[in-house]
């Protein structure tokens, strides 16, 4: 029984009770894959993720191709319809950028739904939202508890103010993350003779 002077405390914390999602298989090889990239158009995430790229490629790594998709907005999950060509197209996947709240959220949902439909994906984020970047993931069952969980890229905070120059060096912190993201256990590289790279 309360009385007029007693204070009730309610507890606010919960338990989120999700079912746990396995990442996608890796390969073993980072040999002739076609990487997929989406961008969620914020200013210059299309900029940094070339730049990576550029950064992936200049460290060695070759792709077949490399197909670029951008989703309508950057507060938004990628529609079903890009998730599906990217899963159907490519064999790993790039995408950017979570730099606040909504964008960061989104991104994480993609990289999900992409690990989901057998995908490896690599997911930037900047070092104020990696927090939220992990949040994100255990509240879609990938935090990694039982089994591996999605790690983010993460690289420094901001990324739109910044020139192309700056960019580049934002790509070079993300191109090694990424890698590592794709191929876990470590990466062999072939020589790249007679390798083609189309853009798309």
């Amino acid at each position: 029984m309360m009385t007029s002077d007693s204070v009730r405390i309610y507890d606010p914390r919960g338990v989120v009770e999700v079912e746990q999602s396995p990442l996608a298989p890796r390969a073993r090889e980072m040999v002739r894959l076609r990487l997929g990239v989406l961008s969620n158009t914020k200013w210059n995430a299309a900029k940094l993720l070339r730049a990576t790229v550029r950064a992936l490629e200049a460290g060695g790594t070759r792709f077949e191709s490399v197909n670029f998709y951008d989703k309508e907005h950057f507060s938004s999950d990628a529609s079903p319809e890009v998730i599906a060509a990217i899963a159907a197209e490519n064999d790993v996947a790039l995408i950017a950028i979570g730099d606040c709240g909504s964008c960061t959220s989104s991104c994480v949902n993609d990289g999900v739904r992409l690990e989901q439909a057998g995908t490896p994906a690599a997911v930037i984020v900047t070092t104020e939202f990696e927090h939220e970047a992990r949040l994100q993931r255990e509240a879609r069952g990938m935090a990694g508890l039982e089994m591996a969980g999605l790690e983010m890229v993460v690289v420094a905070h901001p990324i739109s103010s910044l020139t192309l120059e700056q960019l580049d060096d934002r790509a070079a912190e993300a191109a090694p993350q990424a890698c590592d993201i794709w191929f876990p256990a470590g990466h062999t590289e072939r020589p790249a003779d007679n390798a083609t790279h189309s853009v798309v």
